[in-house]
């Protein structure tokens, strides 16, 4: 999908999704950085975070008859080494504390990039010659 498709869909948010991105957008939610929106490969998600690597769709109804396409599109995004969740519009709508608190819960468990051995200088054997 196209840039154009993302910047028309975020133009075209639903009050679901809108709520939500209150509480995510300028790294409001807990210091991280998420994107609406956004295209990755062949699809435009809802929202995503890159590090950790979380993808949250906001479903409407039409997602009851489209599940199949659910199905194949989080095994798309998975092969990718992301984590999907989904939520339902109407959760979103009555009751986004609880969204919050499951969103939180799933950053919690991914865990967080680590440093490289190597650093910005090398490899590990070389820093451990030069520091000798």
């Amino acid at each position: 999908m196209s840039n154009g498709t993302a910047r028309r869909l975020r133009k075209q948010q639903t009050e679901a999704e809108q709520r939500l991105w209150k509480h995510l957008r300028n790294r409001r939610f807990c210091g991280y950085k998420f994107r609406r929106q956004a295209p990755i490969g062949r699809y435009v998600v809802d929202f995503v975070c890159i590090s950790p690597k979380i993808v949250i769709e906001v479903d409407g109804g039409q997602h009851a008859l489209r599940v199949n396409e659910d199905m194949e599109r989080t095994r798309y995004l998975e092969s990718l080494g992301y984590c999907v969740i989904r939520f339902w519009n109407t959760d979103v709508l009555r009751n986004i504390e609880s969204i919050l608190e499951v969103v939180q819960n799933t950053v919690n468990m991914i865990p967080s990039p680590q440093p490289s051995p190597e650093g910005r200088g090398g490899n590990a054997e070389q820093n451990q010659v030069r520091d000798s």
